[in-house]
């Protein structure tokens, strides 16, 4: 149908309407119809194109995340946390040095004692000790006694104190008396006073304590020396290593 004839048919429907439409709008209906073809194509094209700039426009936004909402951390690496700092170990205290053993008392320097009997003293040594030696000497404060071995110590030493100076010879039995009125009776077990000891078994000293000191047995691996003193007294013993001795010393000034 041409353009002519869509006018007059649309001019008689509204022509055939019920009521009075309105003077004016009559009029711009007719004045659109009017417009040319190309003119009406044109406003399409437009309002397509329109549509499609908004849509683009809605992509665009969509993207850009206007309204900040939250997105994918997928891909984006994340600041790494401060590592806390590792707390240092706590340095291991040195250990102490410790404090050296004190040295054992020199005969000079140890204290006396007025027990009736030391030991028997045991310890380790060979079969037989044999005396080497034999010696008396007067120190300030005590009076001394020294009984050596050649070949190491002997396997035990006692010492007795007595209210005399009176002792008995082994093996005979016979009694013999010392100067003094008290005395020391030393034992020695696993010694020998006779294969390398050729000295005095009998020293009459004329000290302030230690009177006289007199060998009283050496026989079946035991030696025995009788020691007279002047009143009773305290003393000390010493088993002394190099060489290897017994050290009595009796007090003087008691």
């Amino acid at each position: 149908m041409s353009n002519e004839n869509f006018r007059r048919e649309l001019n008689r429907a509204f022509d055939g309407m019920a009521g009075q439409p309105s003077p004016t709008l009559s009029g711009r209906i007719r004045s659109a119809i009017a417009r040319p073809t190309a003119a009406r194509s044109y406003y399409w094209i437009a309002a397509a194109a329109a549509c499609v700039i908004a849509a683009l426009i809605v992509g665009v936004l969509f993207v850009a995340n206007p309204l900040h909402r939250p997105t994918s951390n997928v891909g984006v690496p994340l600041p790494s946390p401060s590592a806390s700092p590792s707390a240092s170990p706590s340095p291991s205290p040195s250990p102490s040095p410790s404090p050296s053993p004190s040295a054992s008392p020199t005969p000079s320097t140890a204290a006396f004692q007025c027990a009736t009997t030391y030991g028997p003293v045991t310890q380790s040594g060979p079969v037989t000790a044999y005396v080497s030696n034999v010696a008396t000497g007067a120190h300030a404060g005590y009076d001394r006694i020294t009984i050596t071995f050649g070949n190491g110590a002997p396997t035990s030493v006692e010492v007795q104190t007595q209210n005399n100076a009176t002792f008995t010879k082994d093996p005979s039995g016979q009694s013999v008396t010392l100067a003094g009125d008290h005395g020391l009776l030393v034992t020695i077990r696993g010694a020998d006073a006779h294969t390398t000891y050729s000295g005095s078994t009998d020293f009459k000293t004329g000290y302030t304590k230690l009177l006289e000191a007199q060998q009283v047995q050496d026989y079946e691996g035991v030696v025995q020396w009788g020691i007279g003193l002047s009143g009773s007294t305290c003393y000390r013993v010493y088993l002394l290593k190099g060489p290897d001795r017994v050290v009595i010393d009796a007090q003087t000034g008691t």
